[in-house]
């Protein structure tokens, strides 16, 4: 069925180009216009020309017509009138067929967001927006259809040598979108493996700039890197390059073992240090705990002597209170009457007591070196008791 509307497509093109097509239909409408003129004017032609024939010496009769010749007549004009009018039913046919064959091959209907390219004989013509549109039968056609959204263009894996010579598997996604549809139609042959390949290199150039540890630190400028050199070089084929993100960074399996490694190791240290950290902060708050405690230790002996300086001060004050009035006592009565005699008396005493508790508390007899004192100190003793008892 293809085929076969190719050919009728040529064939078509072809009787357009040579005129064919239009001497056929102005043949149909003679024939169609004719046909009844003839039947009209030749009775009339007949009879016009019956006087130049009668003097040639030819005679033109004309005979009477019945109603039963015109009815036979009509019965006999019917197969023609069936003739012209299958002629006329064909001839109207191929023209619908043509102008619906023109109508479906030329209307075209452009999607929202979507631009199509039209050319006429080969040659760019124009850009068909959002909207109806009818092109010109068989010299128009739809070169090429672009989405005008924003795209993501999967930009497969590859290995990038870095700055200390470690291979990674890097891939990413690109985003772009076409501005200019006809420049991405004749700018270049196909922008999309243009640009993933420009997307490609530009990765590996600026993977070889980099160390590995600092290649996961910087993806932000790679990418900032990537989106602008690719921008720049698709300007002319009509695309904008929006941005481009990195999915993933692989390194070998055997570096990624010794990156694993050293992150247990670098996890461990810090558990060390936290550790550590946490045992120097004990130490710290219990010898602060300490410091406070014997700080307190300290205030609180220090209040308990300044308490116990301040009783004994005042202990003192009031013994010493009580001996001055008890001395001062004792010499209102020593200034008395009987008062020497008296404390003569009870100093003799107390000698005499502390002296026999002496004797009781230890075997060694002590005998005072003047016996003549306390001879002395009984005669004074019984001259005060004789004086008392004598009062």
């Amino acid at each position: 069925m293809k085929t076969l509307m190719t050919f009728l497509k040529k064939e078509m093109i072809e009787q357009v180009r040579t005129n064919k097509l239009m001497i056929l239909g102005l043949v149909f409408v003679l024939f169609g216009i004719m046909n009844p003129l003839t039947a009209k004017l030749t009775p009339w032609i007949l009879e016009m020309m019956s006087e130049s024939m009668e003097n040639g010496g030819v005679i033109i009769e004309f005979g009477e017509i019945t109603a039963l010749d015109s009815w036979m007549q009509y019965f006999k004009n019917i197969p023609m009138l069936f003739m012209s009018v299958d002629a006329g039913l064909v001839f109207v046919g191929i023209i619908a067929l043509i102008v619906v064959i023109a109508i479906v091959k030329t209307a075209v209907i452009v999607p929202q967001k979507t631009a199509f390219i039209v050319e006429r004989l080969g040659k760019y013509r124009c850009t068909l927006d959002a909207g109806f549109h009818i092109l010109l039968p068989f010299f128009d056609r739809i070169a090429y259809r672009h989405t005008l959204k924003e795209q993501a263009i999967d930009v497969p894996p590859q290995e990038c040598i870095t700055k200390d010579n470690i291979a990674v598997s890097v891939d990413g996604i690109l985003y772009m979108q076409v501005m200019d549809p006809a420049k991405a139609s004749y700018g270049i042959g196909n922008y999309l493996f243009a640009t993933t390949q420009l997307a490609q290199t530009t990765m590996r150039s600026e993977m070889g700039k980099l160390d590995l540890d600092r290649s996961f630190e910087e993806r932000t400028s790679i990418n900032a890197a990537v989106v602008a050199a690719v921008d720049k070089a698709s300007d002319p084929w009509g695309i904008k390059v929006t941005r481009y993100e990195i999915k993933n960074i692989t390194p070998p399996k055997t570096i990624r073992d010794a990156m694993e490694k050293q992150m247990r190791a670098e996890r461990e240290k810090r558990a060390m240090i936290a550790e550590s950290e946490g045992e120097r902060q004990a130490k710290i708050n219990r010898a602060e705990g300490e410091r406070q405690e014997a700080i307190a230790l300290s205030e609180g002996e220090r209040a308990r002597r300044i308490n116990e300086a301040e009783g004994k001060a005042k202990e003192i004050l009031l013994v010493a209170e009580a001996q001055a009035t008890g001395i001062s006592k004792v010499a209102e009565a020593i200034n008395g009457s009987g008062g020497l005699e008296s404390v003569n008396m009870q100093l003799a005493q107390q000698y005499l007591t502390q002296f026999g508790n002496l004797a009781k508390t230890n075997n060694t007899m002590i005998i005072p070196s003047n016996l003549a004192d306390i001879a002395g100190v009984l005669k004074a003793c019984t001259s005060v008791v004789k004086k008392v008892e004598g009062k």
